[in-house]
């Protein structure tokens, strides 16, 4: 074995062509039985290695890096979210982090849109009844649901996810909506026919989908609250493909549960894999295990940036993903 080679820890397993490249171009560390790893086998693994690939079910904050120790000097992130990894402690400590950005663009609006017309469509209800062998026909007036088409659709995040859920949507007749923190330059604003509004109150309260596309950071925590719930129509439907805590889950709940929201679709949770019992009990909810961005290929592109950012850092220059405090 080369005695350059950099030491590197994955901790999570990832699609076998992945890990075979990184077997052999850098002295790799796998995690053979996808256990997650705890704080205190975390900070050993940044102990004891040069680059740390995490997922995004490895929450690194300013303690653990505290106790990493001197060796640690990428953590190159499988994913394109970089919430559960305190980007400013790692970078006062001269640990650079890297991302994948992009690669689940095209994946993760797919799935907007599918839990669109999986709430819509009642889908979900169609597929119980049959898998329990009840159906009996078809009947005029039975699993009637909504049509998108027509509809206005609200994107919350207009950056790559939300242009791209945005392009979708325009295909189905949606009138595309959206808030962000600055408005589009008009060559991507023009396209989609697009109304950007500066105010989100104003924008929850007109239109009939609301589709989460934000980053969580503190600015976005709860940006969707019990008050701005209240704002919207009765029959509006939330979709969040993005970050469970943009939402707050508890308000989102006795919203569904009084009648004061159509329905919601959800493949991210506010507590992770801990799902309000309350939540999964409506019949008008359709949740799914963060499903979003989960494509062999989308696997695979995320790995071999993974790799080139790694490679790139290993040849002694700036990760092409390199992720810096001002850009969060």
């Amino acid at each position: 074995m080369p005695a350059n080679r950099l030491s590197v820890v994955v901790t999570r397993r990832l699609p076998d062509p992945v890990e075979t490249r990184l077997k052999e171009l850098f002295d790799t560390e796998l995690n053979e039985d996808d256990r997650p790893m705890s704080r205190e086998e975390l900070v050993a693994a940044m102990r004891r290695a040069d680059v740390l690939v995490p997922t995004l079910t490895d929450h690194i904050d300013a303690t653990m890096l505290g106790q990493a120790g001197e060796r640690l000097k990428l953590i190159a992130n499988y994913g394109a979210g970089i919430d559960h990894v305190d980007v400013h402690s790692a970078r006062q400590r001269g640990v650079l982090v890297s991302n994948t950005p992009g690669v689940v663009t095209d994946d993760t609006a797919d799935m907007a849109i599918a839990l669109m017309l999986a709430v819509t469509r009642r889908i979900p209800a169609g597929l119980a009844e049959m898998q329990a062998g009840t159906w009996r026909g078809w009947a005029p007036m039975t699993h009637l649901g909504s049509r998108i088409g027509g509809k206005r659709l609200g994107i919350l995040g207009m950056g790559r996810i939300g242009q791209a859920v945005a392009r979708r949507a325009q295909a189905f007749g949606m009138q595309i909506h959206y808030h962000n923190r600055r408005r589009l330059h008009p060559d991507i604003e023009a396209p989609l026919e697009a109304t950007f509004w500066e105010s989100l109150d104003q924008m929850v309260a007109r239109v009939d989908m609301l589709s989460i596309n934000c980053p969580h950071t503190p600015s976005t925590f709860h940006l969707i609250n019990a008050r701005r719930l209240k704002l919207m129509k009765p029959s509006a439907v939330i979709v969040n493909t993005s970050r469970g805590e943009v939402i707050d889950e508890n308000a989102l709940t006795r919203a569904l549960r009084a009648g004061d929201l159509a329905g919601a679709g959800l493949d991210v949770f506010e507590r992770g894999a801990e799902i309000n019992p309350r939540l999964r009990e409506l019949p008008n909810v359709v949740l799914l295990p963060h499903m979003g961005s989960a494509t062999l290929e989308g696997r695979i592109e995320m790995g071999e940036k993974v790799i080139l950012n790694i490679k790139t850092f290993a040849d002694g220059h700036r990760p092409p993903d390199q992720v810096l405090p001002g850009m969060l």
